[in-house]
């Protein structure tokens, strides 16, 4: 049996749900909806006492870490295959993986939280908002999602964020401009793992990604959303960021 605990297609959940539906492999979907603490509720804690999501349970097997999840899908199930035979391509998945999860993907969420999800969890009554804190297991964790949704960031985290996605941009606008995809000549979780972080560039921020300036990305961004498997993944989106802060039904 699979399950896959997760958010909507995108950042992290995306990456296993979009990885899933490349190679044609069924699972059981259990929607977690993170930005309204979802991945703190008591049942979610029996699956992941941690607290977070996605989490991958085969045959009673959990496993967590979006990013390796796809290797562990590509190499576990049938279907096409996720990772490029040559050597040195499938050491560029990696590399563009890691990058994307060490340094273009932190800078996103924090503008995302500065933009949208702070200002609508501020809304909430103050009391309900610390009861809700008070459920994170994790301190640090705790503090960091505290930190996030009162914009209490050092000086100048943020414009440093702003300038750190405009040259993850820009390095993905290079290597497209040298290949087809960001690995080389096939498609792969390198794919699938950028498009999940920089796939909403142009809707989010047009004067960084756009057309004219990035003409690469946006045309990449167009055929990730064209491959059947990307196209059923984003289907199963419910809009959680578009209602964070909002009580769910």
């Amino acid at each position: 049996m699979l399950e896959l605990y997760h958010c909507d297609p995108n950042a992290n959940s995306g990456k296993p749900m979009m990885a899933l539906h490349e190679k044609g492999v069924p699972f059981v979907s259990h929607y977690v909806d993170l930005p309204n603490f979802g991945a703190h509720d008591p049942e979610f804690l029996k699956v992941n006492p941690e607290g977070k999501a996605p989490v991958l349970v085969h045959d009673g097997r959990v496993l967590i870490e979006s990013t390796q999840m796809c290797e562990y899908i590509d190499e576990a199930f049938e279907g096409p295959p996720l990772r490029p035979e040559d050597p040195r391509e499938r050491w560029r998945m990696r590399w563009w993986s890691g990058y994307m999860d060490r340094d273009f993907g932190p800078s996103l969420s924090m503008i995302a939280w500065s933009r949208f999800i702070g200002p609508m969890h501020r809304a909430r009554p103050p009391e309900e908002l610390e009861r809700l804190l008070s459920r994170v297991p994790d301190p640090a964790r705790r503090e960091a999602w505290r930190t996030a949704i009162f914009g209490d960031f050092a000086p100048g985290r943020l414009e440093e964020s702003f300038r750190r996605l405009g040259v993850g941009a820009q390095r993905l606008e290079e290597a497209l401009r040298r290949s087809p995809w960001v690995a080389g000549s096939v498609f792969s979780i390198g794919d699938i793992v950028a498009f999940n972080m920089a796939g909403a560039l142009p809707r989010l921020f047009p004067d960084m990604a756009n057309a004219k300036s990035m003409p690469r990305l946006t045309e990449w961004i167009e055929r990730m959303r064209d491959r059947p498997g990307i196209r059923t993944a984003l289907a199963m989106d419910r809009g959680a960021l578009r209602n964070a802060g909002r009580p769910p039904t």
